[in-house]
């Protein structure tokens, strides 16, 4: 998970607040995710979820692949693997 600075202003610090103390979410950060969710539907940013999962999906598969360039992430051989994990 990723960790982004927000800056809020008196109003929405306020509504965070509120729909915590009525139990509408359980933390700011749940309000928070929730709403940038809402504006992703709002604005059909994905054709649907499958589409968002996609990108989520490649944009993993291109991290690992730029770590193990990177000398960061090793790849086993099946053989190291079983060595590893005690499997037979």
């Amino acid at each position: 998970m990723s960790r982004t600075l927000v800056g809020l202003q008196d109003p929405q610090e306020l509504i965070l607040e509120k729909v915590v103390d009525l139990g509408i979410f359980k933390t700011k950060s749940e309000a928070i995710r929730s709403a940038i969710n809402q504006l992703g539907r709002e604005h059909k940013l994905f054709k649907d979820a499958q589409a968002l999962e996609d990108e989520l999906v490649t944009r993993k598969m291109l991290q690992e692949e730029k770590e193990i360039k990177e000398g960061k992430r090793k790849i086993l051989r099946e053989e190291e693997v079983k060595k590893k994990y005690g499997f037979k």
